[in-house]
């Protein structure tokens, strides 16, 4: 037989390296918000991330999980099974941190140390973040109940992971999940049907018993979930364990697991109650007010994984292209090319930018200033970053061609995971009307969110310009509804901007600017005008691989 052809002009993978140290932008970021003593966790976690993680990765994506309703004889046991990839995953991130840090280590740059994880997670596995985030944000909401949380958050902030079907008081650690959704009303949780009967005694930290249904439990292997039901007072909100204290089953049945486009390594399922168990957190009727502070929390992480997914995606490009000839050249040095190759850079370092700039925030959040930035900004950032995120994807594959849209390269699981993000934990609308609420209700908040836009005056009158056409819009309340997506499409890019401007590097800041701020009426990638750098800014987003 003899040998058809040779294999050349075939870019190596992304692979076998440190995903962190080969970040310079991910670095910058890091650093300049305060995380740099982190570096050395960050680096041994990036480590682990660019070696065999990404192998679990795929794996994980491949091998799915598996609901299995009963045991051989019969017994209901409403278990979910996972490749070991998974375990993997979800053991590495619980062990170095991810859910627990900014809790644990409270000091200046946790939260943003502990962002950078979850950052560098998704490059492994967007999916296993879904329960990680929960994990993580569920600290304030059950910290409202102080006889519960004194049993749970030992084992929720415990760095041990423990992935078997048995009871949390059997466990080193735990994991926590959420069930708000109802078939009839989605978004609209007032709407929910669920009653809880209180066993006893009523009220916060007393025992209900649950029945009902949730159209979306996310990770339904969780220990145990944040779930809205209505009381005699109202909605409430409950921590339902998935094993009641007698160690016998709590009727809470997975009816199946849900058939995605993507997201594909984590079970999100349909489920039951049938007289389930939970405790109640908080007050009787408050039930939105105290899991809005674990909401808060996972659109944060929204922001974080979609400015991952783009930060993936524009690396994947460029490593893929810089190895690549066509016509004589490297196809990242084609001009048109590295046109788009620089422009996906941007639209991803602008969206880390501003991940961070919150995770700052929260780090500094008993300040009130930064505390009324949280409520208003996350709302805008998981609105513009998360729908950012599906066409960047798409053009980083086009970039790589017909082989990015095989599963075999990342791209294409990028790809096929973008639109999560958008729709989970509120939609764009919900993003839109939240933020409406906050600034019709707390002018204070108002206050500051223009006080941080106002940081990037005096330095481009594009930007200047832009800020005071998004002002004299704003003022038209007739029409602030209607319009409310053109809003957020402003403000996202003048605070992106101005995060770019007063904290990024210099040519960075400008190229945005003239990029997105100037009206050329251009949307597509690769559209950049002629005096922008580009080159310097494929070389800045480069993988360092060492």
């Amino acid at each position: 037989m003899q040998q058809t052809h040779d294999v050349f002009n075939q870019p190596s993978a992304l692979e076998n390296y440190n995903a962190y140290l080969a970040d310079e932008v991910l670095q910058y970021w890091v650093n300049r918000y305060g995380g740099k003593w982190g570096e050395q966790k960050l680096s041994s976690f990036g480590h682990h991330i660019g070696h065999e993680l990404l192998q679990a990765g795929f794996d994980a994506n491949k091998y799915l999980p598996e609901f299995q309703p009963h045991d051989r004889f019969g017994h209901r046991i409403d278990d979910v099974r996972y490749h070991p990839a998974y375990h993997h995953l979800m053991e590495h991130a619980i062990t170095q941190g991810h859910c627990s840090l900014p809790w644990t280590t409270p000091k200046s740059g946790a939260h943003v140390v502990r962002g950078a994880m979850a950052f560098l997670h998704t490059h492994a596995d967007p999916g296993s973040g879904c329960p990680l985030t929960m994990t993580f944000a569920s600290i304030p909401a059950i910290s409202v109940q102080p006889d519960i949380a004194e049993e749970w958050l030992p084992k929720i902030l415990s760095p041990h992971y423990d992935g078997t079907n048995k009871p949390w008081f059997k466990k080193q650690g735990v994991t926590i999940g959420m069930a708000m959704t109802e078939k009839q009303g989605g978004s609209d949780v007032r709407a929910n049907t669920t009653i809880a009967t209180p066993v006893g005694e009523t009220g916060g930290g007393k025992l209900y018993t649950l029945v009902g249904h949730k159209w979306f439990c996310s990770a339904p292997m969780c220990d145990a979930f944040l779930v809205l039901a209505q009381a005699a007072s109202g909605l409430s909100c409950f921590l339902v364990p998935r094993w009641r204290e007698d160690g016998s089953k709590n009727p809470m049945h997975i009816q199946r697991l849900k058939n995605k486009a993507g997201n594909l390594s984590n079970a999100s399922s349909e489920i039951e109650f049938l007289g389930a168990q939970g405790w109640m957190l908080g007050e009787e009727g408050r039930g939105i007010a105290t899991i809005i502070q674990m909401v808060a929390l996972t659109r944060y992480d929204c922001m974080l994984g979609s400015s991952a997914l783009m930060a993936q995606a524009a690396k994947e490009a460029i490593w893929h292209t810089g190895e690549r000839k066509v016509f004589g050249k490297f196809l990242h040095e084609q001009p048109l090319m590295l046109n788009v190759l620089a422009d996906l850079a941007l639209e991803a370092e602008a969206a880390t930018a501003i991940s961070f700039r919150i995770a700052h925030a929260l780090d500094n959040s008993a300040t009130a200033a930064e505390q009324a930035l949280i409520r208003s900004a996350t709302a805008i950032g998981k609105y513009w970053i998360c729908k950012r995120a599906i066409q960047h994807t798409y053009e980083a594959m086009e970039c790589i061609g017909g082989v990015g849209f095989v599963n075999e390269n990342v791209t294409a699981r990028l790809y096929r995971e973008a639109p999560v993000n958008a729709i989970w934990e509120g939609s764009g609308n919900v993003q839109c009307l939240d933020l409406l609420r906050v600034l019709n209700r707390e002018p204070d908040a108002f206050s500051v969110l223009m006080a941080e836009l106002e940081r990037g005056k005096g330095h481009f009158v594009l930007f200047d310009k832009k800020l005071a056409q998004m002002k004299t819009a704003l003022a038209d309340t007739t029409t602030l509804e209607m319009q409310a997506r053109c809003h957020m499409e402003s403000i996202a890019l003048l605070w992106q901007a101005a995060t770019l401007i007063r904290d990024g590097e210099h040519f960075i800041a400008e190229a945005f600017v003239k990029a997105r701020l100037a009206e050329r009426g251009f949307h597509q990638y690769g559209t950049l005008p002629p005096d922008v750098d580009a080159a310097a800014i494929v070389k800045r987003y480069m993988p360092k691989v060492r």
